[in-house]
């Protein structure tokens, strides 16, 4: 009986765990519209001049790209260590 219910634990984590993955993976490709800064030059793309909004814009929506792919990979690690946690408490 509390195999079966630690199974489920185990499931219902593995499925917030895909859920949350996806989730983040959606946020981390939303960035912000660098396009309406005053300073945006269009020839350039995102070559923008140092020191500029625009270029400013640019390295925060890496920035944040950035920490989403790292809290995907913590989120993985996580999940694995509880299920590995678990498989030994049930062996």
């Amino acid at each position: 009986m509390a195999d079966n219910n630690i199974m489920g634990l185990v499931g219902a984590f593995i499925g917030i765990a895909i859920m949350l993955g996806i989730g983040v993976q959606i946020l981390g490709n939303s960035v912000a519209d660098c396009t309406a800064l005053p300073d945006y030059d269009a020839n350039d793309g995102t070559d923008q001049a140092d020191g500029t909004w625009a270029a400013q814009c640019y390295d925060n929506n890496t920035q944040t790209q950035n920490a989403y792919t790292l809290l995907i990979i913590i989120l993985i690690v996580v999940a694995a260590v509880a299920i590995l946690s678990v498989v030994r408490m049930l062996g």
